[in-house]
């Protein structure tokens, strides 16, 4: 077994967990050479560019928006986009680039900034309490964020985020670099996310505590882009397309196919693999937890007016989430063998067997042993000894746990103490159980990690995350080089953090 962290026995669970689940056996993906997808990829040449800072203010404020579709009721949405521009705005950059972003709260609440995705130096990775003060509303905030790795990113609140991304209070990141030139003919955004609407426009609440304990409270109006229904566009004919895929959604877990035409999986949650046909994949898809991003390179009908569709199998019935139209001379583009993109750069274990062993267990809050943890509180000397939580950042009441305990809940909430200490610099293997009958899509904020294996989904392979989607009663093996400052450890299924599966590791 793998050797747990200890914190007056916080993690004593884990063995328990682990034995629970050898029923099933843990099936290692990198056994064979073929599922190791990072090796061999050409590495970034320099851009020659002048590195860009890019100035901008991020206004969080309310909008009417058309989310329903033309002649229908509008609702009232909060969005970093003005009126006019898209309710979820693009942004797009270069790697080496940077951002000093002010955000500008005009909410009636709190807000902040989580920069999903991206490896941030911990001041800016905009969790409230934590990392940073709540911007409260007529406040202003800086960020500074080096773009140091290409990809397909995010950015988010971290507080009541049920209900801010709710009302769609986010926006895409996209850091250009990691592709050859001439790699694409067409480079376009397929952000996935349901809407609690009701059919005058109005918002639905947005948690149930029955959906809360279970898989999650469902969106009753699916969209894209901000928008009902899928997204449609016009490709080059017979040209490459990338498709960068992003489920925003806060519960529902998307599994990708393709209709129509050759696709490959060429990055996750931003970072390069050798490309993976998705007919090579279990069951021909590629599954998306909540906050998980895939980047598709799709080749288009070789007639125009010719359509390929992107759907969700994972709903009841298959859901076309985007429709691409061929439009245009038919390119000369070669058979479909796609190219990798360049290699990431971010740290990674050299020997992850020979790392610093990890073991953490995803389940139910176990009541008053929970409490009794969480009242210990962190010590007095500790510069967030003292922080207390409003009640946006917590819950009522706690049904879920990370080893047990649960992010804290009620009111006169304290700020935890860490699940654990790490030593920055330091190579980790971590082991992740769920003992849960649902999945948890589990994201570590400020690294990007090597997924190594899971224990029941044998066909996945080798790739780098920082969200990472578990089965039920699964264990998946991560390794990962711990980044100083303290960063959040939680499920992504946003009730399901809000309701306890959540705390952070401290790396000093």
């Amino acid at each position: 077994m793998p050797k747990p962290l200890t914190r007056r026995g916080l993690l004593g669970g884990s063995a328990a967990a682990a034995a629970a689940l050898c029923a099933a056996p843990f099936v290692r993906t990198v056994r064979a050479a073929a599922d190791d997808r990072l090796g061999g990829l050409p590495v970034r040449p320099p851009s020659g560019l002048p590195a860009r800072t890019h100035e901008m203010t991020l206004v969080a404020a309310e909008r009417e928006g058309a989310v329903l579709g033309p002649g229908r009721p509008q609702s009232r949405l909060w969005s970093f986009g003005r009126p006019g521009e898209p309710v979820i705005p693009v942004i797009r950059t270069r790697v080496g680039d940077r951002i000093r972003a002010r955000l500008e709260n005009r909410l009636p609440v709190h807000t902040s900034i989580h920069w999903h995705g991206i490896r941030v130096p911990n001041g800016m990775d905009g969790v409230p309490y934590l990392t940073q003060p709540p911007v409260q509303p007529g406040e202003s905030f800086a960020y500074d964020v080096p773009l140091e790795d290409a990809g397909t990113f995010f950015l988010h609140p971290h507080c009541d985020e049920s209900g801010q991304s709710g009302r769609g209070l986010m926006a895409v990141l996209i850091v250009e670099g990691d592709a050859p030139d001439g790699y694409a003919d067409s480079d376009l955004v397929l952000a996935v996310k349901d809407w609690r609407l009701d059919d005058d426009g109005s918002f639905l609440p947005f948690e149930t505590k029955e959906g809360a304990g279970r898989a999650g409270t469902f969106g009753t109006v699916r969209g894209t882009n901000g928008q009902a229904g899928p997204m449609r566009a016009s490709v080059p004919t017979g040209g490459l397309v990338r498709l960068r895929v992003l489920n925003v959604d806060p519960t529902r877990i998307l599994q990708l196919g393709v209709e129509g035409g050759e696709a490959a999986l060429i990055a996750t949650d931003g970072q390069a693999l050798q490309p993976v046909s998705l007919n090579d994949l279990q069951d021909g898809v590629w599954r998306l937890g909540p906050a998980m991003r895939a980047d598709l390179l799709i080749q288009a009908p070789a007639r125009a007016g010719e359509r390929l569709r992107v759907m969700d199998y994972g709903s009841a019935e298959p859901w076309l989430a985007a429709e691409l139209t061929a439009a245009g001379p038919r390119l000369g583009r070669p058979a479909f063998e796609p190219r990798p993109l360049y290699a990431s750069v971010m740290p990674r274990p050299a020997d992850p067997g020979a790392a610093e062993r990890l073991s953490f267990t995803f389940g139910a809050s176990s009541g008053q042993d929970a409490a009794a943890e969480i009242a210990a509180g962190l010590p007095p000397g500790d510069p967030l000894a003292k922080v207390l939580l409003d009640n946006l950042c917590v819950k009522d009441t706690s049904l879920w746990a990370i080893n047990k305990v649960p992010w804290p809940a009620g009111p006169n909430a304290a700020l935890p103490p860490p699940l654990g200490g790490l030593v920055a610099g330091r190579p980790y293997l971590a082991e992740w159980i769920n003992t849960t009958p649902h999945p948890h899509p589990i994201h570590f904020h400020g690294h990007t990690f090597e997924v190594l294996s899971y224990s029941r989904q044998k066909a996945m392979p080798r790739h780098l995350a920082d969200t990472v989607l578990i089965n039920p009663r699964e264990r998946v093996e991560v390794a990962f080089t711990a980044a100083p400052g303290d960063w959040m450890l939680h499920c992504h299924i946003l009730e399901h953090l809000e309701y306890g599966m959540m705390g952070y590791l401290r790396v000093a």
